[in-house]
């Protein structure tokens, strides 16, 4: 029995992407003037009591730092407060307690390169693990009533890789619910958005509709077409695919319509595991939440600093 040959690929800007992979390790920072004009908070709430010493970008930072170098709070706080030492800086540094108090307020923006044409967005859900036995424990003994997700929904952009939107429930809410959130969040013009059998619902297609972009889910195995082709109603997506299914089939449609470009989600939840750890630490889900979207930032920044420009290699 013959073996399918594996597809090799050669990244022509080796040198560049090399440099950007060891640029996301350095310890080298820079703190603009800004940032050091908005570290501490000038804006009183004019409710009773003291208002926040420090600014939401101070908080950011700090959570930031946290996650990229995997510290504990007082590491964290030791960590800054030592940077700006050598820097010269004097600033205060938030305690880990004020840390974790401001997580759950604080609003996170993804750093986005803007574009001019519309976007091809992939989207798919990953569990973060919040706590629970170790690998070796469910592999020996299994499953614990105690383990326990966290579910991130990302909206990733095809063709550079960064993060568009991302959302995070309870591990028992489905992908499909989520959809919208997830568009929602996307200000560019989106071209196609192409996802699992998750999102395979009517709702998850009129979201799409409304966006004026083209939906790539493949339908169940036992679709029905809804509108007849005589319907005086406008001809819906997904029987669109499922026509187009029955006449090249199910694999030649996934090609033709580029569904396979949906693994780059997956891309993106691999790299965000790997370089963050893919468990969290905070207790509460609102700082859950808030943890994961300065990792989907950070993520984001090392993305821009270069990717590898790959081709595939003919034999």
């Amino acid at each position: 029995m013959k073996t399918k040959a594996k597809t090799n690929y050669r990244v022509r800007n080796w040198q560049e992407y090399d440099a950007a992979l060891k640029q996301r390790g350095s310890l080298t920072f820079w703190v603009s003037e800004e940032v050091i004009e908005q570290w501490r908070n000038e804006k009183k709430t004019g409710r009773k009591g003291a208002s926040n010493y420090y600014s939401d970008v101070a908080i950011a930072t700090m959570g930031t730092v946290q996650s990229v170098f995997n510290l504990a709070g007082r590491q964290t706080e030791g960590f800054l407060e030592s940077l700006f030492i050598l820097m010269g800086i004097e600033l205060k540094v938030p305690d880990h307690s004020t840390l974790c108090r401001r997580l759950s307020n604080l609003s996170v923006e993804l750093p986005v390169i803007p574009k001019d044409d519309a976007i091809h967005v992939v989207v798919d859900s990953t569990g973060v693990k919040v706590y629970g036995e170790g690998e070796w424990k469910v592999r020996t003994h299994g499953v614990g009533k105690r383990r326990t997700w966290r579910k991130l929904h990302l909206g990733v952009d095809q063709g550079s890789g960064e993060i568009l939107a991302a959302v995070v429930t309870t591990n028992d809410v489905a992908d499909c619910e989520v959809l919208p959130d997830l568009l929602e969040q996307i200000d560019s013009n989106i071209e196609q958005v192409s996802g699992d059998g998750g999102y395979d619902t009517f709702n998850c297609y009129d979201t799409i509709t409304q966006r004026q972009a083209k939906a790539v889910i493949p339908p169940r195995s036992n679709a029905q077409i809804q509108q007849p082709h005589n319907s005086e109603l406008p001809p819906h997506q997904r029987d669109e695919n499922l026509r187009r299914i029955h006449q090249i089939g199910r694999q030649q449609w996934k090609q033709e319509s580029r569904y396979h470009r949906r693994s780059l989600s997956e891309t993106a939840m691999f790299r965000l595991k790997i370089i963050f750890g893919g468990k969290l630490r905070r207790r509460f889900f609102d700082n859950q939440a808030v943890e994961l979207f300065l990792q989907c930032a950070a993520l984001n920044r090392m993305i821009q600093l270069g990717k590898p420009d790959s081709y595939k290699v003919e034999k």
